[in-house]
Parts: C-alpha cells; structure tokens; sequence
C-alpha cells in the first residue's frame, strides 16, 4: 500500500504521540494512575502503552541496580524507549520513581517540546510509606535495602512539572482525565 492507496492517510503532525512521565516516591501511585490513564486513552480511541519501573526491571533494567549511575542508566533506557514509541504515535505513559532532575532533564531533551510531560506525583513519605504495597519501605528502615529512594537515597522533585498530583486528595481515574486533557 502506498500514500495515494485509498484508506491510508498520512497522520497530522498533532496526531504524533506523546510521553506522560510519571514520576515520584514508591508507594506514591504512579503505576495505579498509568494504568488508569492508558483505559481512559483507550475509551478515547488512543493508542497508548505503559512503560512501568516494575516491568522494566523484569527485563530491559534487570542487570541493573539502585546506585545513582544504575538509576540513571535505567532513566536513559526508558526514555529511549519512550521516543521510538512516541515516534511511531503512541502515547507513552511512563511510571519510574526516576529521583534525579538531571536524568528526568535528560529524557526530556530526546523529546520535542510539547511532546514530553511531566507529572509529578507528589505524595508526601509518610503516605507513600504506610501504603508500602510491596514491604520495600519497612526492608529498608531494617536495613535490607540500600540505596532506597526517600530513605537512604535522595528524591529530587521536579522544579516546574507540568502537572502535579497529590494522590492523598486525587482519585487515579481524576488524575488520568487531567493528563488526557494535555493531549491534542
């Protein structure tokens, strides 16, 4: 099939994806809110995909560990991985803890302007620590962990994120219609 074949018409330069970076502490509902976000997408006729720290770790990260370089390697790949997807029009919501504005600066520079958001899922440690879906809080208060973002290892939260939600007062299906609504 070529361009001038019936039924294929040549996407819109606003039609092309877009990236939600997710980022904040574990606990803090990053997962729950890109989960949330890619069924509203869905519903909206998008093509969207999620790219979740947790997975990645199972696969594209697992040789990797929590020391700043490995975090860091870890928010290069994902953001890699991000733009071959949005390139091919997905909209690409991201979910990792990304703790570093240099690295989450860096992933931003991939992206045309416009094309990369960033939400800041700000949870306040308290909150984030009495969820503790997996335990990863109270291994590390023991010592089990180490360099855990929010105990032992910094978060430093975005500066100027383009949208920020504060998962104590907003429902992750509020949160999903606020990211949709930056989309074209």
């Amino acid at each position: 099939m070529t361009l001038d074949s019936p039924g294929c018409v040549p996407l819109a330069p606003e039609a092309s994806g877009r990236v939600f970076w997710l980022t904040g502490l574990s606990g803090a509902g990053k997962s729950t809110i890109a989960q949330a976000t890619r069924q509203r997408l869905k519903a909206l006729g998008h093509a969207s995909t999620v790219l979740d720290g947790d997975e990645l770790r199972r696969g594209l990260t697992r040789d990797l560990g929590f020391s700043a370089a490995d975090r860091a390697e870890s928010v290069r790949r994902a953001a890699e991985v991000a733009r071959l997807m949005s390139d091919a029009g997905l909209v690409v919501i991201v979910a990792l803890i990304s703790p570093f504005r240099a690295d989450r600066d860096q992933a931003r520079a991939l992206f045309a302007p416009g094309h990369f958001v960033e939400v800041h899922v700000d949870t306040p440690l308290a909150v984030a620590e009495a969820r503790d879906p997996k335990g990863l809080y109270r291994r590390a208060r023991q010592g089990e962990l180490r360099d855990f973002t929010g105990i032992d290892s910094p978060y430093e939260a975005p500066l100027a994120a383009e949208i920020v939600i504060r998962t104590e007062l907003t429902s992750a299906d509020e949160a999903a219609r606020r990211l949709c609504a930056w989309l074209p």
